[in-house]
């Protein structure tokens, strides 16, 4: 069913571009916008990080429950 469909021009086309679109969102955003903050600010600290993240997530449910 599948490979039917692939075998024509349009839908090969647009697998194309498909494909394209996700290697943009994936690769080329990744590196621009989601810049590594964690691995620069800790380094290899692994308990650092995840206090952090924790520490974070508490204070910003905390706001979110009073706003409420």
């Amino acid at each position: 069913m599948y490979v039917d469909a692939f075998k024509h021009g349009l839908s090969r086309k647009l697998f194309v571009i498909i494909a394209i679109k996700l290697f943009i969102m994936f690769a080329i955003l990744k590196a621009f916008f989601f810049h590594d903050y964690l691995d620069q600010k800790f380094k290899d600290n692994n308990t650092q990080k995840s206090e952090y993240v924790l520490n974070n997530l508490i204070s910003n449910q905390s706001k979110t429950n009073i706003k409420n």
